[in-house]
Order: structure tokens, then sequence, then C-alpha cells
């Protein structure tokens, strides 16, 4: 059965691209949520015009889904290097490592060095660097949740291992 193995394949790509698209998807409708919910930790939300504001969350949402993509594909590409199964648990925690670490980067230079944005009072900081609490949480509750989601709703059986 030799016409079987390409048709495998196909179906294996298939199947990890509508995985890719659906983790991107729901990543983004859920830091739309969360940056929305989060923004009044910002000094934008009293001092901005509605215009900035609504600037500010398709800014950071737009910004968050490349951080995402970028994430996963170099989590897919370590996960193809070390012959772990796509979203396994390996790549899981790779992607989530590799946002959240860009992330508390980003936060600390531009409201530290850069000064392009500020928290409010009401922000707690997560200690060395300032980084604010929610955008650290949002790296780990937000892909955790979307990866979990594709992981129970993309038929990806002999491409995971829990």
């Amino acid at each position: 059965m030799t016409h079987s193995r390409p048709h495998e394949f196909s179906s294996l790509r298939g199947g990890i691209r509508r995985a890719v698209l659906l983790y991107l998807s729901a990543a983004t409708a859920l830091h739309l949520v969360w940056e929305t919910a989060q923004l009044p930790l910002y000094t934008i939300w009293s001092t901005g015009t509605k215009l900035d504001i609504l600037f500010a969350v398709i800014h950071c949402t737009t910004g968050d889904l490349l951080i995402t993509a970028f994430a996963l594909a170099l989590a897919g590409l370590v996960a193809r290097i070390g012959h772990w199964p796509f979203f396994g648990n390996r790549m899981v925690l790779t992607a989530i490592l590799l946002g959240l670490a860009y992330t508390v980067f980003s936060e600390w230079l531009t409201t530290q060095i850069r000064q392009s944005w500020s928290y409010t009072e009401a922000m707690p900081f997560l200690p060395p660097l300032g980084t604010g609490l929610t955008p650290f949480l949002q790296w780990l509750v937000v892909p955790g949740i979307a990866l979990g989601y594709v992981r129970r709703k993309a038929k990806l059986s002999d491409l995971i291992s829990t």
C-alpha cells in the first residue's frame, strides 16, 4: 500500500495546519478580551481619548497575535528538531514560555526604558524588572487555555503525547 503514505502525510499536515489556525484564532480572541479587561491598569485608560484606547486595544491585540504566532512557530521548530509531537506537552510548554519571556522583556522595555506606556498604581508588579502582573498572567493563561482548546478540539490524537 504505497499510495496511502502520501495521503497520510498530506492529512497530517492538513491537521496541523487546522490546529495552528484554530490556536491562533482562539488565542487572538482571548487576547482581545484580556487586553480590554486589563486596560484600566494602564494610564491610557484615564489619560487617552476613546480613539487612543481603541487604538491601544487593536495595537496590543495585534502584537499579541504576532507574539503568539512567532512563539508557536519557534516551538514547532524546536519540536521538529527534538522529534517531539506537535502540540504535545513539551511543545505547548515551549510556546508558552517563549511568549512569556518575550512579554516580560517587552513590558520592561516599553514601560521602564522607552516609557511608551505606563501602569497605574493599581497594577501589581513583578520584581526585579517591574513587569506588570496582568501581562505576565496573560501569557500563562491565554496560551494555556487556547492550546488546551486546540488539543481537545482538533482530532490530533496521533500527534499529541500527554
